[in-house]
């Protein structure tokens, strides 16, 4: 698998937090991209796109307003920034392509980070 997540953590109600996601180049840059995230207990949900020149995005309406996607293609890294951040926002965060009608370009799911939020 060709993605790694990072920057989850523990963080208070009201707090911030940014995740990044290093991919690999090829398939990194021609490809839209998405975060998508895990409750326990719930499937897995979209949270954020953004398309491959970065130009375009779109969110779930759970985070608007409060969450930001952006990409640095020439880094191959993606990126979320979490504000005013919710209990509810307490879930294992994946990237990878959008969409995804069959298989992941990048060969499958990273391992996700975890954000935890407490009240």
């Amino acid at each position: 698998v060709q993605l790694v997540e990072s920057g989850g953590g523990l963080v208070q109600a009201g707090g911030s937090l940014k995740l990044s996601c290093a991919a690999s180049e090829s398939t990194f840059r021609i490809n839209a991209m998405a975060w998508y995230r895990q409750a326990p207990g719930k499937q897995r949900e979209l949270v954020a796109t953004i398309t491959n020149g970065g130009d375009s995005t779109t969110y779930a309406d759970s985070v608007k307003g409060r969450f930001f996607i952006s990409r640095d293609n020439a880094k191959n890294t993606m990126y979320l920034q979490m504000n005013s951040l919710k209990p509810e926002d307490t879930a294992v965060y994946y990237c990878n392509a959008y969409p995804l009608p069959g298989p992941s370009p990048f060969g499958g799911w990273g391992q996700g980070t975890q954000v935890t939020v407490s009240s």
